[in-house]
């Protein structure tokens, strides 16, 4: 096949997902909200509620984080970080990981992270959300939530694995002729 031809075949598929993106909004929108708990998490700080990380938005993101052991969950990490301030200004955001808040305060400063971090360490919150595999293993992911007056509503989740939509150096990967080829993230490149 002619590189023009692959490029329009290629072009045709990514309408396509766009679609189905599009339809994927439309049930996520018509999903109920369901109500959550109050949480807990450990900061640096103390203890914090998880009312208490909407600050003055209606939306908070937070991130399923497996921890500084996960080079994966690092790299997705990584990217977070280089648009938390557009992400902050629409919806309030948070990554939660098992590691203590003074693991997380190390790593995340050595890797100039800037987004806040909480630990849901002692806390069933992962594994309530559905980031906790049967094995007892944690598991990476994203949960969205609405406050809701005095309600806390889960509104919609998403695993993270390569090749997903939250990381983009997969879809950049897939411009190469041999793809990823392999390719794993490290904590450093020489």
């Amino acid at each position: 096949m002619s590189y023009r031809e692959s490029s329009e075949r290629l072009t045709v598929y990514r309408r396509q997902i766009a679609e189905l993106r599009r339809k994927m909004r439309e049930v996520q929108a018509d999903a109920e909200p369901e109500e959550v708990r109050d949480y807990e998490f450990a900061t640096s700080q103390g203890l914090v509620r998880l009312s208490a990380f909407f600050g003055d938005k209606a939306d908070l993101i937070v991130i399923h984080n497996m921890g500084a052991a996960c080079p994966y969950c690092t790299l997705w990490a990584d990217g977070y970080n280089g648009i938390y301030h557009h992400l902050s200004s629409r919806a309030a955001f948070v990554v939660s990981s098992p590691d203590r808040p003074d693991v997380q305060k190390e790593f995340a400063s050595g890797r100039g992270w800037r987004f806040p971090m909480v630990s849901h360490v002692n806390s069933t919150f992962a594994a309530d959300m559905g980031f906790r595999s049967p094995s007892g293993g944690w598991l990476p992911g994203i949960t969205a939530f609405r406050r809701d007056a005095d309600r806390i509503l889960r509104v919609s989740d998403a695993s993270c694995a390569p090749g997903d939509d939250f990381c983009t150096l997969w879809h950049l990967f897939e411009l190469l002729p041999d793809g990823a080829d392999g390719w794993a993230p490290k904590y450093r490149y020489p």
